[in-house]
């Protein structure tokens, strides 16, 4: 570049920034627009944000599909608006759908695309498919070759059998569509290279529901906002659902079994999180439900049972004066039910029931800042007694770290947990404490007798 490029360059990049910052004439400069997590986007335009599909010759797919009619001869010769209801049988991909149709195969025609590129786009708003298989995908990241790519609004996806993909149901800035009873199962591959089973992304407002995604990666939203997942099963995966920067999404009724971690919202801000049955999350990740950074959420009524860790809590809740609700949820059977690793409180933990786990609650940090609340919560260890016959503790719960202050301050040291060797200094440091133990939460009101988990209200 020479001196005199060297000097334009300043003035170039302040006119190029100008013009990113200038506000249109008809703009109301009195009530500028919304920024951030509040910004309404329902009206925005479609930003092209896909990388090009390439086109794979005929020769280049697997033999399997070489004799098979392609299915975009069908889709080409139906009116928009119309019903296609294919002839039984194998089809060749890809498809693109641009025009609203009623695709539905009754469960009897399966899309082949010959393990290359992504089997069917969908490129238009209010359509619908329907008792279809998929199969078939590339195996690229860097196209993001999937089963199903949905990119408009309003559409319909419904009992649709889709493996042998990488990614599965890929929605991109589509929103207030249904994908409902629908399969996915991804490409035998190592976990950490597999594709997504589902993943939303500026996609808000949909519903997920009735679906099972089985030893596929993850099920995903990001930046997608009002989304309901309800009903679904997940299976041997790695997160049931990431959320990120994802705002006021519930999740209720599903059932995650075998994965590395149940839920988790990351640097969210509301979310409801209800009547979920979560267990299996092992491993040295393992997790039902995180948080990071996340704030006003409602976690209540749900079953976790058997994981590593039942709820992780990392810098959460995050924005002032906000906080997150742990209520009616049974935690039961885990190493370690409730971990905080923050002091900045804010959790309020009531009317829970915690039986079986090897540990009820760590708190990360140095002693008990009363910052979280806890009441009436069932402790199976709780030493106390109920005279008056209330069915509430006569004395407060109160847990102390004695010697776990040593794994829960130096990590690392957590192998040795529940070694003979620890649990025989706990047991001295217990009978006569030759050191300072920390107060890590007092319950005032106790539960005596375990409550029955009642369920909370589905919504609508």
């Amino acid at each position: 570049m020479n001196a005199h490029r060297v000097r334009l360059l300043p003035a170039l990049l302040l006119g190029v920034s100008s013009l990113l910052v200038a506000s249109p004439a008809d703009r109301d400069e009195a009530s500028p627009p919304s920024l951030g997590a509040t910004a309404d986007l329902s009206t925005a335009p479609r930003v092209g944000v896909d990388r090009p599909k390439p086109t794979f010759m005929l020769h280049e797919r697997d033999k399997r599909v070489h004799g098979l009619k392609p299915f975009q001869i069908l889709v080409d010769a139906a009116p928009a608006g119309s019903t296609l209801r294919p002839p039984p049988g194998s089809y060749a991909g890809p498809v693109v759908l641009t025009k609203p149709l009623v695709i539905d195969g009754d469960g009897k025609v399966t899309i082949d695309a010959g393990d290359r590129g992504t089997v069917f786009s969908v490129e238009t708003a209010g359509a619908t498919l329907r008792g279809l298989h998929l199969t078939g995908s590339g195996d690229s990241h860097d196209t993001d070759d999937s089963c199903l790519d949905v990119r408009g609004h309003r559409n319909v996806i419904e009992n649709v059998v889709i493996d042998n993909c990488l990614f599965g149901i890929d929605l991109k800035q589509s929103s207030d569509s249904i994908v409902r009873n629908n399969k996915v199962s991804s490409k035998p591959r190592d976990l950490g290279v597999r594709g997504d089973g589902l993943r939303l992304w500026y996609s808000n407002r949909n519903l997920v529901e009735g679906n099972e995604v089985t030893d596929s990666r993850d099920m995903v939203a990001w930046y997608s906002n009002d989304n309901v997942f309800r009903g679904n099963v997940g299976r041997r995966s790695r997160y049931s659902i990431h959320f990120m920067f994802a705002n006021n999404n519930v999740v209720e009724g599903n059932s995650f079994y075998d994965n590395a971690v149940g839920v988790y919202f990351m640097y969210t801000e509301g979310g409801v999180l209800r009547n979920n049955l979560i267990s299996h999350a092992t491993g040295a990740a393992g997790m039902a439900v995180g948080f990071k950074e996340a704030s006003n959420a409602v976690v209540e009524g749900n079953e976790i049972i058997y994981c590593a860790v039942g709820i992780g809590s990392d810098l959460s809740p995050f924005q002032p004066d906000s906080k997150i609700w742990m209520r009616n949820n049974r935690f039961a059977y885990n190493g370690i039910a409730v971990k905080l690793t923050s002091e900045l409180g804010g959790n309020v933990v009531t009317d829970n029931v915690f039986e079986g786990n090897l540990t009820n609650v760590v708190q990360a940090g140095r002693g008990e800042s009363g910052r979280n609340e806890w009441r009436g919560n069932y402790w199976d260890d709780y030493q106390g007694f109920d005279r008056d016959g209330n069915r509430v503790g006569d004395t407060p719960y109160e847990l102390y770290a004695y010697a776990d202050q040593i794994w829960i301050e130096m990590p690392p040291a957590r192998f040795f947990k529940n070694s003979p060797v620890m649990e025989l200094l706990d047991f001295l440091e217990r009978l006569a404490p030759f050191s300072s133990p920390e107060l890590t939460l007092k319950d005032g009101t106790p539960r005596f007798i375990k409550p029955e988990l009642v369920k909370s209200k589905v919504t609508g």
